[in-house]
């Protein structure tokens, strides 16, 4: 079975940057889709940047552009976010999860079946 823990969520002020790291453990073995959501007070739960560990390609918001970054550490089993000039549009509870079924990459929230604590960001304007 999969594990997921997120850390580095904080408050900062808008244009300041964060770096969300999620680490994997348990049954890392097998290849899946792994990515972050967030999900904002009243808001529906949204894909942030996703991954598939065993290669083919990245996937990332257009509603967050070139400011976030998602990559992966195999030898750490973990996943990061970097995310810079944060905008108050971005406060959000952020999840790491991962789809461990997954043959492919895919943004689909409801098959994700393993999910994290999740980490809180604030950016205040």
């Amino acid at each position: 079975q999969l594990h997921l823990r997120e850390s580095g969520g904080g408050s900062v002020q808008a244009g300041g940057s964060l770096k969300l790291s999620c680490v994997a453990s348990g049954d890392v073995t097998s290849d899946y889709s792994i990515g972050w959501f967030r999900q904002a007070p009243g808001e529906r739960r949204e894909p942030v940047a996703a991954l598939y560990t065993g290669g083919g390609g990245i996937w990332v918001n257009t509603s967050v552009g070139s400011r976030f970054t998602i990559s992966r550490d195999a030898a750490k089993n973990t996943l990061y976010l970097q995310m810079n000039n944060l905008k108050p549009e971005d406060t959000a509870m952020y999840y790491c999860a991962a789809d461990t079924l997954a043959i492919v990459l895919h943004i689909d929230s409801r098959s994700y079946n393993v999910w994290g604590q999740g980490t809180q960001v604030t950016v205040s304007s």
